[in-house]
Parts: structure tokens; C-alpha cells; sequence
């Protein structure tokens, strides 16, 4: 597999793919949203945007400048074949962990997180995953399919088992989704970050995926998503956990999803997506 430098991308990350050491894609994906689609606007959306903030981050001391950081945009996924597009993420995934790059995925759907999680886990077997979300995601069915936005970490589960997968922010679900968490399959944080620091000082030395579904700020940081939760985190809240983050001496992936640019249109919810995507990107490479 190929990638060709796209004319629109991410900044200053405008690297070629062969000397990059991260690079971003992003899935158009919104197949199984179940309330309101439009995230698979979102790359495009970013990419318009990012031209709006500054290269360098005060909070890591960083500059976009500095790194190689390739931007391959949007992956042409076929609309409507789930398992399809699933199997195409999976493989661009596959092929920049091959070549001893990080991969660096925007959603779309949280969904689309499965397959970048299943191919990082084949390559370090031993990986854990954080995810901050205002979800549980942990049905093992939603209207009949184990492929929902509503199941993706309860089939990142069934990658990695019990006791790898640290969950915060979380204050909506199913009672039996909390009830399934707490039996020791996941570690489930409700409402806020507190232990976050803790968890991230148990994982030195360990792999580290990081899964961000931006709709674990609140609605009135980021109105511009499909299925918003009042009572969620403020933007500050975020940039101390990537602080935290900063600590971890192996993260191995990382995605963000959820923004569905159509769902404000004031531009706020972009300039958050653009914002966290500097910052995640800037953590790969530290």
C-alpha cells in the first residue's frame, strides 16, 4: 500500500509519508450513528480550520514545525459497507505500523476507532487503551449489531480483555453497561478525571492507546456533535489529561472522533478539533 501527499492537510504537517514518524488520516465514516450524522465531515473540516491557530503549542513547548508528521487525509471508504470500511481503516493502519510510524486517525464515528485498535494490538499485544468519553460504548449489541458507535470499546474488549481498558468522563449509558464495567472488565471513571494520574503512572513502560470522543466536553465547550451530554468536562480539563499524557514514555496511537461539523455553526467545535489534533499529534512525537 501507497499513500500520495494530499493537496489539503493538517498545518504544517506536510511531510512526505516515507520520513514521517506520525501520520494523520482521517475516516469519513457515520454509518451507524443512531441519532445525528454528519461526522464524516469532520477531516476536511479540520484541515480548513487548522489554518486558523498557531504551529506551536505553549502547553508542550512544541511546534508542529519541527516534526515529520505526514498528513495522508481522508481515506475513500465506500458509504453504507460497514465491515468494508472497517476492513480498509484496518489496513492503512496496519501499513503505518509496518513501516515503524505512528498512526494518528480523526472520526468520524467512534466505530471507526475497532480497527485501528485491532491493528495496534497485533503488533504490541501487551497495549492498554485510554478513552475519555462521555459514553460508556460498551453494549455488546445496538439494534441488533455488534459494529455500533454504541459497542466499539466492548469490542476493543474483546482484543485485549479485562483490566486494559481505563475509561473516563463517562456519565451516560446503559445500567447494564456500568454494571458490566464494574465487575472488573473495564476501569470505569464516572463524570470526571480524577485517578487519571494515577492509571497513567501504572502504565510507564507500557504501550499507551489513546481514544478521545470529543463529546466528553460539554456541550457548551463543544455543541458541534451528534449526541451531546450535559455535565461534561471543560477544555481545560482536557489539556491537563494530555499533560498527564506527556508523561507516558510509550503511546503508541491515537485517535479523536465525533465532531460533526454541520452542528455549529459558529466554528467553535472546529477550532477544539484543530486545537486537540495539534496537541495529539505533538504527544506521539514527544
Amino acid at each position: 500500500m501507497s499513500f500520495k501527499k494530499v493537496d489539503l492537510s493538517f498545518q504544517s504537517c506536510k511531510s512526505e509519508y516515507s520520513e514521517a514518524d506520525v501520520v494523520i488520516f482521517s475516516c469519513p465514516m457515520d454509518s451507524t450513528t443512531s441519532f445525528r450524522p454528519g461526522t464524516r465531515f469532520a477531516g476536511n473540516a479540520i484541515r480548513v480550520d487548522s489554518f486558523g491557530i498557531e504551529w506551536y503549542s505553549p502547553y508542550r513547548n512544541m511546534d508542529l514545525k519541527d516534526y515529520r508528521t505526514a498528513d495522508i487525509g481522508d481515506l475513500d471508504l465506500p458509504i453504507g459497507l460497514v465491515e468494508d470500511a472497517l476492513d480498509m481503516i484496518y489496513d492503512t493502519t496496519k501499513t503505518i505500523l509496518k513501516d515503524n510510524k505512528k498512526p494518528m486517525m480523526i472520526g468520524g464515528e467512534h466505530l471507526v476507532t475497532l480497527p485501528v485498535f485491532k491493528a495496534v494490538v497485533e503488533k504490541y499485544p501487551d497495549v492498554h487503551m485510554i478513552h475519555l468519553d462521555a459514553h460508556t460504548d460498551l453494549r455488546d449489541e445496538f439494534f441488533g449489531r455488534k459494529l455500533s458507535h454504541a459497542t466499539v470499546i466492548r469490542r476493543c474488549f474483546d482484543l485485549v480483555g479485562p483490566g486494559k481498558i481505563y475509561q473516563f468522563g463517562i456519565r451516560s449509558g446503559d445500567k447494564h453497561e456500568f454494571e458490566w464495567a464494574g465487575k472488573g472488565n473495564t476501569h470505569l471513571r464516572k463524570f470526571d478525571f480524577e485517578g487519571l494520574k494515577e492509571v497513567v503512572d501504572s502504565l510507564k513502560g507500557k504501550p499507551v492507546y489513546i481514544t478521545v470522543d470529543l463529546d466528553v466536553l460539554d456541550p457548551g465547550v463543544f455543541p458541534g456533535t451528534g449526541t451531546p451530554e450535559p455535565g461534561g468536562m471543560q477544555y481545560k480539563d482536557l489539556l491537563k489529561a494530555f499533560d498527564l499524557f506527556e508523561t507516558l514514555d510509550n503511546i503508541v496511537g491515537a485517535d479523536f472522533v465525533e465532531l460533526n461539523p454541520y452542528l455549529d455553526p459558529s466554528g467553535a467545535s472546529n477550532a477544539v478539533a484543530v486545537k486537540t489534533l495539534r496537541e495529539m499529534v505533538l504527544l506521539l512525537h514527544k
